[in-house]
């Protein structure tokens, strides 16, 4: 039986980060992955799909839109089957990138199928051919979590894992769940042409956010989308061509009729297949339970990205398999922090995070500083006509900052300064001397600093101590 230094079950981005940085060490490293090619769900079924998609329809969507406000009129079918196209080469472009040779000439030995626990230093693929590791890194990822709808294997659906297969655009989708994922690809569906309803079991969307985040962003969605809001989905069928669902709304059940349905209620931990038992590896609702440094109960095995259930976010599996390199391979107990690590929904408006939102800066610190900017102060946001946006910062009283939230067209892009800032310790008032070209979007975090002086400054001492010094000169 062939031993290893590392054995990464999982090739996605935490688990191909692991490997390389891993191999780049020196260590000898097995990868094991049951997907065609590697670069996980993120470069087949997510993040590089989506975005394709999501910028497929927002192309299509600014035509109609600006031919519109200009009295133009624009005729003909959109070519559906052109966006699921380009969909397939970003995919091919970037596994290209992602391929099995650039990996093997690192040194790394790729097991095709799927990886599985014989005992707590012995893996098997498919079932046979086992191999043993000195430390083992689970990164198997996610999957579309499914709702126990009566009659739902009768029904054909999609997933974000499927969605992508369409041939043609359908006319009216009803999308089960209103997460993030599901947001984006409803409201690009939307903007290729078909009829789009969410049944959301809450009373909102975008339940993590900042709540002054919540409305700004719901209301711009809901331009382009139906929400039913506290609609709990119970039974769907086939009928005439259609799906029908049928749901409760304020203790009434009523139905809904569409050509298509998509599942969008969550996703679940790709756990089942491990035999974790077998290995002692605890887990908590399917999720791999880890420490700080990312080691599960058996010290020498651990688990990053969805796996274990903490920050489900592809550049926070790729940071945790760059910490995994220094624990896995030299033994270190480097802990994980994900306080300034953002994330972005990409919506239109996008929706950025970093840190706290203003009720749980509250709850830990007590008294803070909030500082907010409407894109509607901001000279290109105005020049833009993209006016219903809003920056918010939120610091202690000396001014550190404890978080930052966004929603706002490419909201993502011009936000990083502020993950800079509150990474390597910088005060909001820091941004107040960063100088920014004229008209730039990024201006608005300038202006949220400047608000920070003017309190510091004008709203205390220093009017007083002028006041005192102009007559004094005079």
């Amino acid at each position: 039986m062939k031993e290893y230094d590392l054995i990464v079950i999982g090739g996605g981005s935490g688990g191909l980060t692991a490997a390389a940085g891993a191999a780049n060490m020196g260590a000898t490293v097995a990868l094991i992955d049951d997907q065609p090619g590697l670069g996980g769900d993120c470069l087949h079924f997510g993040c590089v799909p989506s975005k394709a998609f999501i910028t497929a329809a927002k192309e299509v969507h600014a035509v109609y839109k600006g031919a519109s406000e200009f009295g133009l009129t624009v005729s003909g079918d959109v070519r559906f089957n052109r966006a699921i196209e380009r969909v397939q080469e970003a995919i091919d472009e970037i596994q290209e990138v992602d391929s099995d040779e650039r990996f093997e000439k690192l040194g790394i030995e790729i097991f095709r199928g799927k990886g599985s626990f014989k005992d707590n230093h012995t893996v098997l693929i498919d079932g046979e051919n086992p191999i043993k590791g000195k430390r083992i890194v689970i990164s198997t990822g996610s999957s579309p979590k499914i709702p126990a709808l009566n009659g739902i294997e009768n029904v054909s659906f999609m997933t974000n894992e499927t969605i992508f297969n369409l041939t043609s655009l359908p006319k009216s989708t009803v999308f089960i769940g209103g997460g993030p994922v599901g947001l984006e690809l409803a409201q690009s569906l939307s903007r290729f042409g078909s009829e789009v309803t969410i049944l959301e079991t809450s009373e909102s969307i975008f339940k993590k956010e900042d709540h002054d985040i919540i409305p700004l962003v719901t209301k711009e969605l809901e331009k382009e989308l139906s929400f039913i809001f506290k609609a709990e989905a119970k039974e769907i069928k086939e009928e005439n061509g259609s799906k029908v669902i049928t749901y409760l709304h304020d203790g009434e059940e009523k139905s809904i009729k569409s050509e298509a349905v998509m599942m969008s209620v969550g996703r679940k931990p790709n756990t089942d297949h491990l035999n974790l038992e077998t290995a002692g590896v605890a887990c908590n609702n399917g999720y791999i339970t880890v420490n700080n440094s990312l080691q599960s109960s058996q010290s020498h095995i651990y688990a990053i990205g969805d796996v274990n259930g903490t920050f489900p976010f592809t550049h926070g599996a790729g940071m945790e398999g760059k910490l995994i390199v220094q624990n896995a391979v030299f033994g270190l107990k480097r802990k994980v922090s994900y306080d300034n690590v953002p994330w972005v929904t990409y919506t239109d408006p996008e929706v950025f995070h970093l840190g706290m939102t203003e009720k749980e800066a509250k709850e830990k610190h007590g008294d803070i500083r909030v500082f907010k900017v409407g894109t509607d102060d901001v000279d290109r946001f105005i020049a833009e006509r993209k006016k219903n946006g809003l920056v918010k910062v939120i610091t202690d009283m000396k001014g550190h900052i404890l978080g930052a939230h966004a929603v706002g067209e490419d909201a993502g892009s011009w936000m990083q300064e502020i993950v800079f800032a509150k990474e390597h310790g910088h005060k909001i008032g820091d941004i107040s001397t960063v100088i920014h070209p004229y008209p730039t979007k990024g201006a608005i975090l300038n202006q949220a600093a400047d608000l920070y002086w003017r309190e510091k400054l004008f709203d205390g001492w220093l009017p007083k101590m002028s006041e005192k010094y102009i007559k004094w000169v005079r």
